[in-house]
């Protein structure tokens, strides 16, 4: 029998954070902000600590089974320890690919507004034809080069990729500390306007809330990425569920941090659905052209789109490892190390999808297919802690925990259902 090439361990805790912390950070805030607040107005705040909470639970879950099965397919192969049904481990595996393919594309579609809005303002600044060129081309080109490009770098090393990514994700960090810096002025205003932050005293504004939430739970989407990389991290037992925890933390302080102050400093209006809402935000708070946080939201939106298609490309080779999926799609190339046909399919998927769908449906349909995937992780979590709740060194958690993570996912899925796509 041939000998296959296994994937390269090289990702140590610090970079598996960065990378977690990557693929939320670029999934949601950057982009989202804008229709969050459409939705739920100055209780923004609130549906961002809500979606935290129905993150939270299922994000313990993935620690715990990410410590007991550290393997690529992450989900399919928890459903498939669980209940022992190839078919349902399947269908998992093919809904996580799903969700990032439709992710990177949502992130795609969202790269657009920034990358227009920094050329039209370098375009004001300098002119030149290489400007105007750039202003001219359709969001289709811009989509198309993006995509292409960041499959290239996906294809090249999980090294390089995750390097790329955690440099990035310091930038992105940047970017969202400045916001907090240049519009901090307006937490001032916090006491007298705390009302109406948490007033739910608006016919109709619980539900605003958790229509906001459902749409603020995408920004923290992404520490169920990183399970998917599992067979390339560094003593991936202790690590992997530690990095889940610290990134979901770090995101959620940051997220709750920019919703208040873009809410206090900018009027909801002009907030609502804007299409690179930071930006907003920091000219609203300098009276400067946001060149600066235009560039840095459109690294941001890369880095996500980057960690998205490594995720789904890790699934699908994992999947084919099985040999539930074609055995091509678990080709390792023996110098880069990485699945090259497996990426080459998701790189695929997504441009048609970032060409075919608008943002937010993208970013309905993610958070809807992601929350059917949590539901049946905390479900397998249980399952499997009924019959071995404490595994020698390794991280557990109260049986409570994926009790408690199935309920909210589920409601939120039949929330979702109720209001409509």
């Amino acid at each position: 029998m041939k000998e296959m090439v296994e994937l390269k361990r090289s990702i140590s805790l610090p970079l598996l954070t960065f990378y977690g912390l990557g693929t939320i950070l670029g999934a949601g805030i950057y982009v989202l902000i804008g229709e969050v607040v459409a939705e739920a107005g100055m209780r923004a705040p609130l549906s961002f600590l809500v979606a935290a909470l129905l993150a939270v639970f299922t994000a313990l879950s993935y620690a715990e089974l990410s410590a007991r099965f550290p393997r690529s397919a992450g989900e399919a192969v928890y459903l498939q320890e669980a209940f022992h049904h190839r078919s349902w481990s399947l269908l998992m595996g093919l809904m996580v690919i799903i969700v990032g393919s439709v992710s990177s594309a949502a992130l795609a579609n969202g790269f657009v507004g920034y990358a227009q809005l920094f050329v039209e303002l370098m375009s004001q600044n300098n002119g030149g034809w290489m400007m105007t060129l750039l202003v001219s081309l359709p969001a289709w080109v811009t989509i198309t080069l993006l995509i292409l490009g960041l499959g290239l770098i996906a294809m090249w090393g999980i090294g390089a990729s995750v390097w790329a990514a955690a440099t990035i994700t310091l930038v992105e960090i940047g970017g969202l500390l400045l916001i907090v810096v240049v519009a901090g002025d307006s937490l001032q205003t916090l006491p007298a306007r705390w009302g109406e932050i948490i007033s739910l005293s608006t016919e109709g504004s619980g539900m605003a809330i958790l229509a906001g939430a459902f749409l603020a739970f995408y920004a923290f989407v992404g520490f169920e990425d990183m399970v998917n990389v599992a067979e390339e991290v560094k003593e991936p037992k202790k690590n992997l569920p530690r990095g889940i925890i610290m990134a979901l933390i770090i995101a959620g302080l940051l997220y709750f941090l920019i919703a208040l102050v873009s809410v206090l400093s900018v009027p909801v209006k002009e907030l609502a659905g804007d299409t690179a809402p930071l930006a907003r935000v920091y000219s609203h708070a300098t009276g400067e052209a946001p060149i600066l946080i235009s560039l840095i939201s459109m690294v941001a939106v890369i880095n996500g789109v980057l960690i998205q298609i490594i995720m789904a490309s890790r699934v699908l080779y994992g999947l084919s490892w099985q040999g539930w999926l074609p055995g091509w799609l678990s080709y390792v190339h023996p110098a880069r190390q990485t699945p090259i046909f497996a990426t080459l399919a998701v790189i695929i998927l997504v441009l048609v999808l970032a060409l075919w769908l608008p943002l937010v449906t993208l970013v309905k349909v993610t958070s809807l297919i992601t929350l059917l995937v949590f539901a049946l992780v905390n479900l397998s979590l249980w399952r499997v802690k009924r019959h071995d709740r404490h595994p020698a060194g390794i991280m557990v958690f109260p049986l409570w925990v994926p009790i408690a993570g199935f309920v909210v996912s589920t409601a939120f899925v039949i929330f979702q259902l109720y209001v409509g796509i």
